[in-house]
């Protein structure tokens, strides 16, 4: 573990060098132990791919105790010990939430891509994208937009050269070696397989998005048919 400063405010915190499983689950130890309890002066905890970085408030930091002249090693050391004996309530497992996709058609317009170059039927895309669990290991891009690891390596599919320039809410795509969901209409380069009529971004909730970093996704194929009484229903 390496502790470096982000400008005069934050500090990163990398766990691991790789987009693997076990550095994934090092973050979420990390990042559930930084934010299971308040820390003096600090305002966020961000989950990344390898990394967690930390805001704090320097003024905030200097009423607790830390020197002004060293804000960075007396937070650092804090950190350390944090992750050293985080709270009970650090030790909190991850949540899973089921995903109603339905794949192909005008739902899925590149899943005939995906099984071109994957040398697959669509039918087998489709079972093998849903067969397996992902791990959300971070939002970004664009509120709720979850990027999730555990993609099928048979199924990794690069990006089109040429984003579209309105991927419709609710679409799910493989960019890469990872899939994501759209949460709002947004440009995208994603190979679009389906479509989830849940919606990711709801800013009227608290908290606003859907998906946690952390959390495990399942997909479930559905019909167009259940798609739209699900719509209706949300």
């Amino acid at each position: 573990m390496q502790i470096t400063p982000l400008g005069d405010s934050a500090l990163i915190i990398e766990l691991g060098d790789a987009i693997n499983e076990s550095t994934h689950l090092r973050v979420q130890a990390a990042w559930r132990a930084l934010t299971a309890e308040p820390m003096p002066g600090v305002s966020e905890a961000v989950p990344a791919y390898t990394t967690v970085t930390l805001f704090y408030d320097p003024a905030q930091l200097v009423r607790a105790g830390a020197p002004a002249d060293d804000l960075v090693s007396w937070l650092s050391e804090r950190v350390r010990e944090r992750l050293k004996n985080p709270p009970k309530s650090a030790k909190t497992k991850p949540r899973t939430v089921e995903v109603p996709v339905v794949y192909g058609g005008d739902f899925g317009p590149d899943l005939a891509r995906v099984a071109a170059q994957a040398k697959l039927s669509p039918e087998d895309v489709v079972k093998r994208h849903a067969k397996v669990e992902y791990r959300v290991h971070l939002i970004g891009f664009a509120p709720g937009f979850p990027y999730l690891g555990g993609l099928p390596k048979e199924l990794i599919t690069p990006r089109h050269a040429k984003p579209r320039m309105a991927v419709p809410a609710g679409s799910v795509g493989i960019g890469g070696e990872q899939t994501g969901i759209y949460p709002q209409v947004t440009p995208g380069g994603w190979n679009l397989i389906g479509c989830t009529p849940l919606r990711l971004f709801r800013p009227e909730d608290d908290p606003p998005v859907l998906l946690q970093a952390g959390d495990i996704v399942k997909f479930r194929p559905v019909t167009s048919e259940e798609f739209e009484k699900l719509k209706e229903s949300k």
